[in-house]
């Protein structure tokens, strides 16, 4: 298998466009995009590097030892970061979620999220601050996040099943340490943790019950992802989709469903709750149900690209703009320029692509933007 392409737009954003406001605190109110989404979500990859090598995102055949990886330098550092966070907030993004590879890789993160975690919004709000981990060294490090300020955590676990587990991520990592992870989140005094469980048909749907039967009153949101076609090295393939109303179906049938209103506009999982008062689980269907006309989500690579959906085959350039003396009002100017000129609908449009056409625009890896 050849090595994925990192599809990167090198030239950087055209800016700055020509504000009224003279000054970053006057930036305020929402950027909308060419179909009126507003900006309201960033993901943040703190790094590209990861302990496991689930098929689904990176393959060992792809992500081997000689893999080129990012070089320190090359990565923004917390300080950039927290620069760059500044500007999108004052720009209406009021979510931030850390993602990687595997973000608690990155060394000193804790410090990062204190950096983080003291942003207000221009309406003098906390961000809703959060990360995504595949659960591996959180034992270790979940009381240093909460301490820091982190509010929330999503934990990937793709099965109970020892044997399906480590075979899909690849290194032999056992369940009973994730687990394990996630309950030291739960003394940490983490609340409203979620688990992801990425749904393979073939592979790990047996595992649909059993991950359902186990985290039903234990204060944890279970959601199930669709295989989803992000990259171009997870050999993909759409007989390997399960569909989300499947999944609900499959559960209902042993613990009766009712279906919940979202909790805000642009929210990508359907949310259900148990009809018992058992707690309440989540579908994220891409395939099968595009959620694009809502999508307010953009994705800062760990080396400063912007890229505008998670199945991109192109990024914008702002470490160079951030690293050459431009100042914050530019850079916000830069940044709405882009959004405002944004209409991905992958999703919605993704019959419409041949597989020729899919061979010429590689996508980006989700390992390099985070999920």
């Amino acid at each position: 298998m050849v090595k994925p392409v990192i599809p990167i737009r090198k030239e950087t954003p055209r800016g700055p466009l020509p504000l009224i406001p003279n000054t970053l605190s006057a930036v305020h109110g929402r950027t909308l995009d060419r179909r009126q989404r507003p900006l309201r979500d960033l993901r943040i990859s703190v790094t590209d590097r990861c302990n496991f090598r689930c098929t689904y995102c990176m393959p060992k055949e792809v992500f081997d030892q000689n893999y080129p990886y990012l070089a320190q330098p090359e990565l923004l550092s917390f300080e950039e970061i927290h620069r760059l966070t500044t500007i999108f907030v004052s720009l209406g993004v009021e979510k931030i979620r850390l993602t990687g590879g595997e973000p608690l890789l990155r060394k000193n993160l804790e410090t990062l999220i204190s950096m983080l975690a003291k942003i207000r919004t221009p309406q003098n709000q906390m961000l809703d601050l959060t990360l995504t981990t595949n659960g591996s060294l959180l034992s270790k490090k979940a009381a240093l996040l909460k301490e820091a300020g982190l509010q929330r955590l999503t934990v990937s676990l793709d099965a109970l099943d020892d044997a399906v587990f480590k075979a899909m991520n690849d290194v032999d990592y056992p369940v009973r340490d994730v687990l394990d992870g996630i309950e030291a989140a739960q003394r940490a005094g983490f609340q409203g943790i979620k688990v992801n469980m990425v749904v393979k048909k073939g592979v790990n749907d047996h595992e649909i019950l059993p991950m359902a039967k186990y985290f039903r009153n234990r204060g944890i949101t279970l959601r199930f992802i669709e295989f989803m076609d992000v990259g171009s090295s997870n050999g993909w393939n759409l007989d390997q989709v399960l569909p989300s109303a499947e999944v609900i179906a499959k559960i209902s049938e042993q613990f009766p469903l009712e279906q919940l209103d979202p909790n805000y506009s642009g929210e990508v999982a359907q949310r259900w709750r148990y009809q018992d008062g058992a707690g309440e689980i989540g579908v994220i269907s891409s395939v099968t149900q595009a959620f694009c006309h809502e999508c307010s989500r953009a994705r800062l690579s760990t080396d400063g690209q912007l890229f505008l959906c998670l199945f991109a085959t192109e990024g914008f350039d702002f470490k160079t703009l951030i690293r050459s003396g431009r100042s914050d009002l530019e850079i916000a100017n830069a940044v709405m320029q882009t959004w405002s000129n944004r209409e991905d609908r992958y999703s919605e449009i993704r019959h419409l692509h041949t597989k020729d056409l899919e061979r010429k625009q590689r996508k980006v890896e989700m390992s390099y933007i985070g999920g």
